[in-house]
């Protein structure tokens, strides 16, 4: 845990300046930087015309070289610094674009503040800019729903995980877990032009949000307002749901809210039948968002004065 201050920094310059847009105007994001690579490998390597097993072998060296090149881009940098308290702040100013706290906080928010307000519209809209599913489709509850699981998904793959391989290594852990995750929302996807291409980074992507998904659903836990009921949803249901992580921070914000989340949805016009997360309990509602979203700064409270403790210890 060398550079656990340094994940401090980062998670406070966040949470008070997020990504500007003029900034985003500007230059990006890193995000949007690594995307353009992996969409220009995704098209020169990614050929219809060749067999399921060169297509794999094809994604498997894309994500490899992908990774490496953030790796290696993580290690010089981090090689230019000084190894002093200057090091840590300045490797927290660095890793600060890949911690995405402030942006889905607000993100969130901007779902429920119209859903409380009654404007299911404007809720529509909202979450649809941080959900696949079809947000015509998509009542009081449905939009609760969304919404509950994207924050607890991504308290997991935007902040949690980042700062658990940033706080072991540095650059190089925040930067090359941020290649994995980037890759796996770009090409891990179980269609037909991704199957065997995208095999490597979903597979990778599995490895790597292993441990930070389940410390984020203990996290859950630990600052529910239903303490027990979580932590009985999330040991039970968790592996129910189709990713082998995501369902631990659902299902212990699903029983720390004592709603129900995922079940049957819709993308882009096909029904997909998702098992429910705490089944039985009753269909979240607009204030259940606001709920979420104290339990969402709590546990990043919680992980930031961890990690100052294990910085000073």
């Amino acid at each position: 845990m060398g550079f656990a201050g340094a994940m401090v920094v980062a998670m406070a310059v966040d949470a008070l300046l997020g990504w500007p847009s003029w900034l985003f105007a500007r230059i990006g994001h890193p995000v949007t930087w690594l995307g353009r690579l992996i969409g220009a490998i995704d098209r020169g390597w990614n050929r219809g015309s060749d067999p399921p097993a060169l297509r794999r072998a094809a994604g498997v060296a894309g994500s490899l070289l992908v990774i490496a090149f953030s790796v290696a881009i993580g290690c010089a940098l981090q090689a230019l610094l000084s190894s002093s308290w200057i090091q840590i702040v300045l490797v927290g100013i660095l890793a600060w674009p890949l911690v995405a706290l402030r942006s889905l906080h607000d993100h969130v928010a901007a779902v429920a503040n119209p859903l409380l307000a009654g404007d299911i519209a404007a809720a529509r809209d909202a979450v649809s800019r941080i959900v696949g599913r079809d947000p015509a489709a998509l009542d009081e509850a449905g939009i609760a729903r969304a919404a509950i699981e994207s924050l607890a998904e991504n308290a997991s793959d935007g902040i949690v995980a980042p700062v658990f391989w940033g706080a072991l290594f540095g650059l190089p852990g925040i930067l090359g877990y941020k290649a994995i995750n980037t890759l796996d929302s770009m090409i891990g996807h179980r269609n037909e032009r991704h199957e065997a291409f995208g095999w490597a980074a979903a597979r990778i992507d599995d490895v790597a949000n292993f441990i930070p998904a389940r410390l984020t659903g203990f996290v859950f836990v630990l600052l529910a307002p239903r303490r027990s009921e979580a932590l009985s949803c999330m040991t039970r249901d968790a592996r129910r749901h189709r990713s082998p992580n995501a369902g631990w921070p659902e299902a212990a914000m699903a029983g720390a809210l004592g709603v129900r989340l995922s079940g049957p949805r819709i993308y882009h016009g096909s029904a997909t039948d998702e098992p429910w997360l705490n089944e039985g309990a009753r269909d979240p509602r607009a204030a259940d968002i606001a709920e979420a979203l104290t339990v969402y700064r709590r546990a990043m409270v919680l992980l930031a004065g961890t990690l100052a403790i294990l910085a000073f210890a």
